[in-house]
């Protein structure tokens, strides 16, 4: 078994520095969980893209916060992204491109995008875990 934090939550203002840091902080804890090469890039990107999108475009009249928490959950990780800003059914001031929601898809094996009750966004990805192998028989 891989040792694990129970989980990952961590708060930053939405400015342009909180994308490094809560990639760095999600790409450690899933490292801890058991993901390496390619999947930790997945998460890597998915993690850089939503939080890109809180700092963008959720917060149109002032600052902001960013919300990131991340959980082991059986043979899975679970990623999730919040704000408490303008939801995602309203246009934003400063639309993008339109590719990084399309890359998140891709990156997760499980993506949901979904307004909050109480208002803001919440970005769900899950990514499955490695098979763990048992231990070693003495």
């Amino acid at each position: 078994m891989v040792a694990v934090e129970a989980h990952l939550v961590e708060s930053h203002a939405a400015v342009p520095e909180a994308v490094a840091r809560l990639r760095h902080a999600v790409a450690a804890y899933a490292r801890a969980a058991g993901l390496a090469g390619e999947r930790l890039d997945a998460v890597r990107l998915a993690v850089s893209e939503t939080v890109t999108n809180v700092v963008l475009h959720a917060y149109q009249d002032g600052p902001g916060e960013v919300h990131v928490s991340a959980r082991v959950t059986g043979d899975e990780l679970w990623v999730v992204v919040s704000d408490d800003g303008r939801g995602p059914g309203l246009p934003s001031p400063r639309p993008g491109l339109g590719w990084g929601l399309a890359f998140v898809t891709d990156a997760c094996d499980h993506f949901t995008l979904a307004e909050r009750a109480g208002g803001g966004t919440e970005a769900q990805m899950v990514f499955r875990l490695p098979a763990r192998r048992p231990p070693a028989a003495s």
